[in-house]
């Protein structure tokens, strides 16, 4: 099946998991729903269970690059 000009294709296998955000459950591959209503892929049922720690902890590391960048630039200001 090709996608469409829109459509990203993601490669994935039946091991691996997503976090459904419709469910609010964890399912393998072969019963997740459509991209946009899920986060994944994890390689365990237990890593697409804690998605949100692991997204608090990116999210936290990036406002800190964020807070950093602007030090450094508002010598420019």
């Amino acid at each position: 099946m090709a996608a469409s000009r829109n459509e990203r294709v993601v490669e994935t296998n039946d091991t691996d998991w997503y976090w459904d955000l419709d469910k609010q459950i964890a399912v393998r591959a072969d019963n997740r729903g459509p991209a946009d209503h899920t986060l994944g892929p994890y390689a365990s049922k237990a890593e697409a269970e804690s998605w949100k720690t692991k997204v608090d902890r990116r999210n936290d590391v990036w406002d800190s690059d964020d807070d950093e960048w602007n030090d450094v630039n508002s010598n420019y200001d």
